[in-house]
């Protein structure tokens, strides 16, 4: 790897995101960041890309040092070769559980459940630039084109349990009476929910009272963080 921009591209590869989802969550073209993987990175955004992918932005610009923060540190082994201890390590794969629609006793009905013997691969990296609790985080599939082009049907969507209070405009998982739905949340007085799909032409916005939420059995599963790519607005932890 002999410039930035092939530090980069086996980044993305590492972290499971294509160049498109990648320049869309820099809001720069499929182009652009084309361009990135031949002429290099430019100089203005090594550390912007480093910090989002958690590596030193002088490993990414030069190919020297260190590859990830603290991995100078952690000498250790028989061998005396630097070894980075798994926890740390934010080169990891995590066991993300993943969650879906699967019926129930009564014919007809489903309910939102971890798909048993199921699990997503997530970097540890991507948990960490959100700040996301390992404990906190699952992964839904999107299906319907409720949410194109911001999310594609059938993309992976990792979900932030730790993050159910709602921020007007944030995306979030829901289930609506046993029925998986991903929609941007907006606060009503009284304690309603507006429903916002990103496709509004095709899908207008839906509003629930407080009662119909109850009555409807709607609640807030969490806050979508990624979707094989990063959200790029991120807001702290907030309590309900």
């Amino acid at each position: 790897m002999n410039t930035s921009g092939d530090r980069l591209r086996v980044l993305l590869r590492e972290c499971h995101l294509s160049a498109t989802d990648f320049a869309a969550n820099r809001k720069v073209t499929p182009q652009h960041v084309n361009n990135w993987f031949k002429r290099g990175i430019p100089m203005a955004r090594i550390e912007e890309v480093a910090e989002l992918l958690s590596v030193n932005g002088r490993w990414l610009r030069t190919g020297e040092g260190p590859k990830h923060p603290g991995e100078d540190r952690g000498k250790r082994g028989l061998s005396g070769l630097a070894k980075l201890r798994p926890e740390r390590s934010g080169r990891e794969e995590l066991d993300i559980p993943l969650y879906t629609e699967l019926p129930t006793q009564n014919p007809g009905q489903t309910t939102v459940s971890e798909t048993p013997n199921h699990r997503v691969k997530l970097a540890r990296r991507i948990l960490e630039a959100m700040d996301v609790v390992l404990q906190n985080a699952i992964c839904v599939a999107m299906y319907g084109n409720s949410m194109a082009d911001k999310i594609q049907d059938g993309s992976l969507i990792g979900v932030d349990r730790g993050r159910t209070h709602v921020i007007d405009g944030e995306i979030y998982a829901l289930e609506h009476d046993g029925m998986l739905r991903v929609k941007y949340l907006y606060r009503l007085p009284g304690g309603g929910l507006r429903l916002r799909s990103h496709n509004a032409a095709e899908y207008p916005d839906e509003i629930f009272s407080a009662e119909q939420i109850q009555e409807q059995n709607i609640h807030i599963l969490g806050w979508i963080f990624w979707w094989s790519t990063l959200n790029n607005r991120r807001h702290p932890a907030t309590m309900p």
